[in-house]
């Protein structure tokens, strides 16, 4: 494995803790700041209204070197964990959210564009996947760590953790990642020629749909092991560790399958196991091994086509939008969780069982896989087969 690889997987995993942790230290947040647990939730809306904004850096920044953008999208990551860490009062504490979610979107645009050019030939699936296991593992470890630290130290020393850890990831790009040619100059209107096509907007939309179905169930994660799986509180850390070796799993078979097919065949196989698995939570989710083995499974599906659909929005952006159009991912990607939650809360709310979002989630991500499955059929040819891979 190539050392600049983990360097940008150092990157990722700094900004996936950064989104999620605030997920498992809330009710300590909350009280620390003085607001109600529902309060705190703008603190997450925050983060994800920064990711949308940050995407507008790559439309000024896209003629700068790749490696700097890095180190510059991690700089802002420590500035705004910082900020956190010593935010007095809600209104600074959701100031300082935004500025951390501004690095996000742009950097995985940027580090997936960085990631294709230190691929062997033929690798570019698999190299994007260790990039994006950076973020898996946030999930699987870090947000486990944070909630430790919060409780055993204060809420404010995870966001430490993570400010410290994100200046380390800078230092890491700035001695590991290689020197990347800039993307073609296409001009500030060029960067945005490819949404004039439906491909990306296909794409895009099924980005959006999936992760929307899946977060119907996957929000409400923790009360289904319980009421529904049987699990008891105490169990729940360890089922969450799980859960993040099923996406771990699902990111690395992605990219393997990326590179064996195409990205959008392999986007498309990804949505479909997490859509079966919805299906098979809502029936078969009533005991402790099936409401394991299931989450796992569903786990895997989110994470499969993570790698793949970076590719195809790099793709469809060639010309001078790879970095918008990757970047993009991120936007629908978040869009997605928040809307994906909504729907869940509707469905529990009018009384059912918590095995029954998954279902509401299921027809939802099916959308997706009809949407990339159209997109392979119909449009990604034209794409995938004039993809240009720049070299480190």
């Amino acid at each position: 494995m190539k050392k600049g690889l983990i360097a940008l997987a150092a990157g990722a995993f700094a900004l996936g803790f950064a989104e999620f942790v605030l997920m498992g230290i809330i009710t300590n947040v909350a009280a620390g700041v003085g607001v109600t647990v529902p309060e705190a939730g703008g603190f997450i809306s925050a983060y994800a209204i920064g990711v949308c904004f940050g995407t507008l850096i790559l439309v000024f920044g896209h003629s700068i070197a790749p490696k700097r953008l890095l180190m510059a999208f991690m700089l802002l990551c420590f500035v705004g964990n910082a900020m956190a860490a010593l935010a007095p009062s809600a209104g600074m504490l959701t100031a300082a959210r935004f500025i951390s979610g501004m690095p996000h979107g742009a950097f995985f645009g940027t580090a997936t564009i960085a990631a294709r050019a230190m691929a062997d030939k033929g690798q570019e699936g698999r190299a994007v996947a260790v990039m994006v296991l950076g973020q898996t593992l946030a999930n699987t470890l870090g947000v486990p760590f944070g909630t430790l630290l919060a409780g055993m130290v204060s809420w404010r020393a995870a966001f430490v953790f993570v400010a410290i850890w994100a200046l380390c990831s800078l230092l890491l790009i700035w001695r590991l990642v290689p020197q990347i040619e800039a993307v073609a100059d296409a001009g500030l209107a060029g960067q945005f020629r490819f949404l004039g096509k439906p491909g990306p907007w296909i794409v895009l939309g099924a980005v959006f749909l999936g992760n929307t179905g899946i977060f119907c169930w996957w929000s409400y994660v923790s009360p289904w092991l319980e009421t529904v799986g049987g699990w008891s509180a105490a169990t729940l850390p360890a089922l969450l560790v799980l859960a993040g070796l099923g996406m771990i799993v699902g990111s690395q078979l992605g990219g393997r399958a990326g590179d064996r097919l195409t990205p959008g065949w392999a986007s498309a196989i990804g949505q479909g196991i997490a859509c079966v698995a919805m299906l098979l939570i809502y029936a078969f989710s009533g005991s402790q091994v099936t409401s394991a083995v299931l989450m796992v499974l569903c786990c895997c599906g989110l994470f499969f086509p993570s790698s793949a659909q970076q590719l195809a929005m790099v793709e469809v952006g060639q010309g001078g939008g790879e970095m918008i159009g990757s970047a993009c991912v991120q936007v629908a990607f978040n869009g997605g969780n928040a809307v994906g939650a909504q729907i869940g809360q509707a469905v529990l709310n009018s009384g059912a069982a918590y095995n029954l979002p998954a279902l509401a989630g299921a027809p939802i991500t099916a959308g997706a896989v009809a949407l990339l499955a159209l997109y392979a059929l119909r449009f990604e040819s034209q794409y995938h087969k004039k993809a240009v891979t720049p070299r480190a």
